[in-house]
């Protein structure tokens, strides 16, 4: 039987270092562990903050449904999935994916295809917040994003 995944959406950062002890604390069988963390940009000095809604509960339903799948389609011995909801301002940390196997290829493959669904299918919507107090609009998804996860 597979583990079971972490799952969390909250406004607060997240540590990166202590959620990958919390995955891997007291394991010998895990030999690779893929770590990725995704930051607000600055969109080349025009943004302010990067504002992320999302419906609680339903948002963290859909991720455990992609991580479910994560774990039966590899070898996965842990995963962790944690996404930021709030007012997040360049160089803050939006998201996290960890995932951790026995081997390396597993572990790449598993947090690609999970960050993949994050920026195509996971229920947030995201709105620029521009210097100087503009509200820009809602973000639209980007083509690459879903060429991106048409591969899975």
């Amino acid at each position: 039987m597979p583990p079971a995944a972490t799952i969390r959406i909250q406004s607060e950062p997240f540590d990166v270092p202590a959620e990958t002890a919390r995955l891997t604390a007291g394991r010998a069988d895990i030999g690779g562990i893929v770590a990725f963390t995704g930051l607000c940009r600055d969109e080349g000095g025009r943004l302010e903050a990067l504002e992320l809604e999302h419906y609680p509960g339903m948002a963290e339903e859909e991720i455990g449904r992609v991580a479910e799948t994560a774990l039966a389609r590899w070898p996965l011995l842990g995963l962790t999935a944690i996404h930021r909801h709030g007012l997040i301002r360049p160089g803050e940390d939006i998201v996290l994916v960890i995932a951790a196997s026995a081997h390396r290829r597993a572990a790449f493959e598993a947090a690609d295809f999970m960050m993949d669904y994050l920026k195509t299918r996971a229920p947030f919507w995201k709105r620029e917040h521009l210097i100087g107090g503009t509200k820009g609009p809602w973000v639209e998804a980007r083509a690459e994003d879903d060429a991106a996860a048409a591969r899975w």
